[in-house]
């Protein structure tokens, strides 16, 4: 038997690409790339990986009997990497090297200063994918994934709730129908957690209480939140995640009248394992 150095290295890439999948996937930080519907999707990239891996491994051994040269082969198989070669090799494991080496950060207020200001939001005259809903014939598995029934039933809820509560489930379509009609829900009791942004031109009482929203992946992603006003708000940094309790009223900003949260009750919180919001996937039945 003969050993194949190159198909040996190729081996290992694979190898170490499987392995990068399952571990996203047993520790559950794939949710921190992607949106929980594409989830499937990579574990069919796994374990495509994984079949791959096994068919390369039986192509590292040669047969002794197996011929080097035949009329016209006109190549050595002993020549070494040739440059170019090894610049691609590198190409390839130079994004599995990083995703083993740096764990996946949490995105937090300073790309969302990059991103710009959360404030004023997106209108619904945006495009269909915007933050409420996004409707698939064929949906794969979603936590944030609702039948018509039941996302009318949210909605119809969030008018007669006394206190509206955003948890992560309802927080994309329950954050735009507040935006888009403020005075509905002016006066109302509201409760909401996420990281704390500071948005340029907000006075010392300001802040921003910001969540960030996926659609498909972390390339995509988008800063909500809710303009919050209370006296000691100087004395929380940037990326302090916060739980608010407080009364929702109206301000403007930038010209344009905005829901603004006069907080009652704050108090710091941990991270949630899960930090980021999706939207509703409706299923057209």
């Amino acid at each position: 038997m003969r050993f194949h150095f190159q198909q040996f290295l190729r081996a290992i890439i694979l190898a170490g690409f499987s392995l990068f999948f399952i571990r996203l996937h047993v520790t559950d930080e794939i949710t921190k790339y992607v949106n929980p519907k594409y989830v499937m999707m990579s574990q069919i990239a796994a374990g495509i990986f994984v079949l791959l891996l096994l068919i390369q491994i039986f192509r590292i051994w040669e047969p002794d009997g197996h011929p080097h040269c035949h009329a016209g082969c006109g190549h050595d198989h002993h020549s070494h990497v040739g440059v170019g070669k090894r610049v691609s090799f590198f190409i390839i494991l130079f994004p599995l090297l990083v995703g083993f080496a740096f764990p996946p950060a949490v995105l937090n207020a300073s790309l969302a200063e990059k991103k710009g200001t959360v404030l004023p939001p997106a209108r619904a005259s945006q495009q269909q994918d915007s933050l409420s809903a996004i409707d698939h014939q064929k949906a794969l598995p979603n936590d944030n994934y609702l039948s018509q029934a039941e996302y009318k039933q949210k909605m119809e809820r969030l008018k007669n709730q006394t206190v509206i509560v955003m948890n992560e489930e309802v927080f994309a379509p329950y954050y735009e129908e507040m935006q888009n009609h403020p005075e509905s829900y002016r006066g109302k009791k509201i409760k909401v957690s996420g990281f704390v942004y500071k948005a340029a031109g907000l006075s010392s009482h300001q802040l921003v209480i910001s969540r960030f929203l996926i659609t498909h992946c972390l390339a995509d992603a988008s800063v909500i939140g809710f303009l919050t006003e209370f006296e000691k708000a100087s004395q929380y940094q940037p990326d302090t995640w916060m739980e608010i309790e407080g009364t929702l009223q109206i301000t403007t900003y930038n010209g344009v009248e905005v829901p603004v949260i006069k907080a009652d009750k704050w108090k710091v919180i941990p991270q949630p394992s899960q930090p980021y919001i999706y939207p509703v996937l409706i299923k057209i039945l």
